[in-house]
């Protein structure tokens, strides 16, 4: 029994067509959508990427592009086989290509959907690559002097700012790694001295933070250095007092950014998908429609179309058979070295021993 059989006169066929065609080439559109979001992705992704330790995320907007690029030539020639179907006599060009080309584009479809679902597990592999790649950076913000990281506190100052953010996790993350370099402490101050030789890998730790971390709504001067000493300040308590910087880790800050981008993404990616399956239900019901029609004989006459012509279970079984006939055959190939010309000895004629018959002797 067919599934989800509808039966379609000569002029819904040709509404049909001219609406699948119309579809078609807005999924062109659609297409160049999905290549724009995938490029947009991989450009923002490289924007920040000495701030993120060296992960493989890139595969994600590589897909979304290749995705797009697919969409394009997919549908551009579904809207030149919709175009020509609604004459009948030019359906027979491409009736041999219609089943191909509706199984090919089930499959793209399906990686439509697995793109959507990429962008929604990628936020555990950037979360992991921003917290790495943040504390390399702040690691090496003071090193101004050393090439190939003398752009990394203009980057992290950059950053502070813009995202209002302050630190990996929180401010307090300066206050463990030395942020100044040696060349900018005054040595033969006693009070430097002693505290490079109090810490046992030699560094200039301090309660402090870049000017970056200043939050710019705060009524007071920024008090960005001693922040734990009430008493090194008027009118100052600590415990009060830390909305002079900003609270929000950038690590925090980035993660929402980066996931506001992919859940838009993802979302866009499902709603082509959901519009990219009716175009490909109505594909298939036009060819079905169709080639009823060349059964027939006559092209003003109705016809059915259907999803399938049997149920779920006969399609799959029958496509199982399929597929197991063509093992065995592969399998004969191989026992007769590719020639076909070759008698294999079957246990159909030798006996389950699979050796001849003992010749019985004929009384004459």
């Amino acid at each position: 029994m067919a599934v989800l059989k509808v039966k379609f006169t000569k002029t819904n066929r040709d509404k049909l067509a001219q609406v699948l065609w119309i579809l078609n080439w807005v999924s062109v559109v659609t297409g160049m959508i999905l290549f724009s979001l995938g490029l947009f992705l991989k450009v923002e992704i490289n924007k920040r990427w000495e701030l993120m330790a060296e992960r493989d995320l890139h595969y994600v907007p590589n897909m979304l592009i290749a995705t797009g690029l697919i969409a394009c030539g997919i549908n551009f020639l579904g809207g030149k086989i919709c175009y020509d179907c609604a004459d009948t006599t030019k359906f027979l060009r491409w009736k041999l290509l219609m089943l191909p080309y509706i199984i090919c584009t089930f499959f793209f479809t399906f990686c439509i959907l697995v793109g959507a679902l990429m962008c929604y597990g990628m936020r555990s592999e950037l979360e992991e690559a921003l917290d790495l790649g943040l504390q390399d950076a702040m690691r090496y913000y003071k090193d101004t002097d050393t090439p190939g990281r003398c752009f990394l506190k203009r980057t992290v100052d950059l950053l502070q700012i813009q995202f209002q953010c302050c630190g990996n996790f929180g401010f307090r993350d300066w206050f463990q790694i030395q942020w100044i370099s040696n060349r900018y402490l005054d040595m033969s101050r006693r009070e430097v001295v002693d505290r490079l030789r109090s810490n046992v890998e030699g560094k200039y730790l301090m309660d402090g933070v870049p000017f970056s971390c200043c939050n710019i709504n705060s009524p007071r001067p920024c008090i960005q250095h001693q922040i734990t000493n009430s008493s090194a300040h008027f009118n100052y308590e600590y415990q009060t007092e830390e909305l002079n910087l900003w609270r929000k880790g950038c690590r925090q800050a980035l993660l929402e950014y980066y996931t506001h981008i992919m859940q838009s993404i993802g979302l866009t990616f499902l709603i082509i998908w959901l519009f990219e399956l009716s175009v490909l239900t109505g594909v298939r019901y036009l060819q079905t429609s169709l080639e009823n029609v060349l059964r027939q004989g006559d092209p003003d006459s109705e016809s059915d179309g259907w999803l399938l012509e049997n149920s779920f279970v006969e399609t799959a079984r029958s496509n199982f058979n399929i597929i197991k006939s063509l093992g065995k055959c592969n399998q004969i190939d191989t026992a007769n070295n590719g020639d076909p010309n070759i008698d294999v000895p079957s246990t159909a004629y030798y006996g389950p021993d699979n050796l001849p018959p003992k010749q019985i002797p004929v009384a004459s």
